[in-house]
């Protein structure tokens, strides 16, 4: 089947792709012997990304992008991110048993993957987490037609349509001019989040030192290193509180309403996330000023996602599947949801590793 191949869109009462199988590791190929974002250790896993619900640790064999096994080296320590690793650059077809795969890019944050996977004429992509807004900081989505099409869903709700994150940039400097005498914390994730909020900070221009709490700090040096330059960045830890003073402080959620934001002056709490569109999830955060800037496709761009690649099936791995699965099937596609537990706890996840990550900062 060529890349470009439509894949014949018809229903079916058994399931179009057989040969790849959910299993209590994880979803599972069985003609590459090969799991993909396992949730246990296995003997070969392929990775999507470097966050902490997708990237496990102790795999014998990890196969995934080059910037997406550094990450993983770098939060898991070398001992535990895979015994043998394997990079493969987007596009690069590889055999693996009796199928073929390749990595397309999925636009979530660096190195985030879409895997392909072809095999007696049918061809499966699994997602990973993925979005379709433009972001600076990695490589753009690829929708790749296929048979089958495992997604995401953490927004598939239709009251979820995210506004454009310079808009929401544009807010938060806003702000910053209305009150120069305060700092504005922005409460964000160290993989993905933390380097597009610098890198919109900069296409708005910004050009400013930003600050940031030492958790921080080590993932955007490693996106430094794979050519993204972030501009100048400081440390707030440590630094005079007048330094910082109607500056903008970068910080993991789970640092703006600890005792390490007292350093600061007068803060302005802030939170950039998907999830800042509930109201409700802001004010219990005690969040002064929500900022909707996600990582994950929204509802528009699910369905839109779907209809690009043309798949007859689609299989939902986590989020509200539902509402999905309900719209997909008037679109005349098959819709099932996998329901593995493990995967988009990426909000619990990525806080608790940031508080790891943080514990000295």
């Amino acid at each position: 089947m060529g890349d470009n191949a439509r894949p014949n869109r018809q229903l079916r009462g058994e399931a179009m792709v057989a040969w790849l199988v959910p299993k209590p590791e994880g979803l599972y190929c069985v003609p590459g012997d090969v799991y993909i974002d396992p949730l246990v250790p296995v003997p070969r896993a392929i990775i999507t990304h470097g966050h902490a619900d997708h990237a496990r640790p102790n795999h014998d064999a990890v196969l995934a992008t080059r910037e997406t096994l550094a990450i993983m080296a770098l939060r898991m320590g070398e001992d535990r991110a895979g015994r043998a690793r394997q990079p493969l650059a987007y596009d690069t077809p590889l055999r693996l048993g009796d199928v073929t795969l390749r990595l397309a890019p999925a636009g979530h944050v660096l190195g985030s993957a879409q895997v392909v996977l072809e095999h007696a004429g049918q061809r499966a992509v699994v997602s990973g987490d993925y979005k379709r807004a433009p972001d600076p900081t990695c490589a753009p989505f690829e929708p790749v037609p296929c048979d089958l099409f495992v997604t995401e869903a953490t927004f598939a709700l239709p009251v979820f349509r995210q506004p454009d994150p310079l808009r929401e940039i544009g807010r938060l400097l806003h702000d910053a001019r209305l009150f120069p005498d305060r700092t504005h914390l922005v409460g964000c994730y160290a993989l993905g989040k933390a380097q597009r909020l610098i890198a919109l900070l900069r296409q708005a221009g910004y050009d400013d030192p930003i600050w940031l709490h030492g958790a921080l700090r080590p993932m955007c040096d490693l996106y430094g290193r794979f050519g993204i330059d972030l501009g100048l960045l400081n440390a707030a830890t440590g630094a005079a509180k007048d330094a910082m003073r109607g500056g903008i402080v970068l910080a993991p959620p789970s640092a703006i309403a600890d005792r390490w934001a007292r350093r600061l002056s007068d803060p302005v709490v802030c939170l950039a996330s998907g999830w800042m569109q509930v109201r409700q999830r802001a004010k219990a955060r005690g969040v002064e000023l929500p900022l909707i800037i996600s990582d994950h496709a929204d509802w528009d761009a699910l369905l839109r996602t779907c209809d690009d690649v043309g798949a007859g099936e689609v299989w939902v791995t986590h989020g509200r599947e539902d509402a999905l699965i309900h719209a997909l099937g008037k679109r005349g596609v098959r819709a099932r949801a996998l329901r593995l537990v493990g995967y988009g706890d990426e909000d619990e996840a990525e806080t608790a590793l940031d508080t790891v990550e943080g514990d000295a900062a």
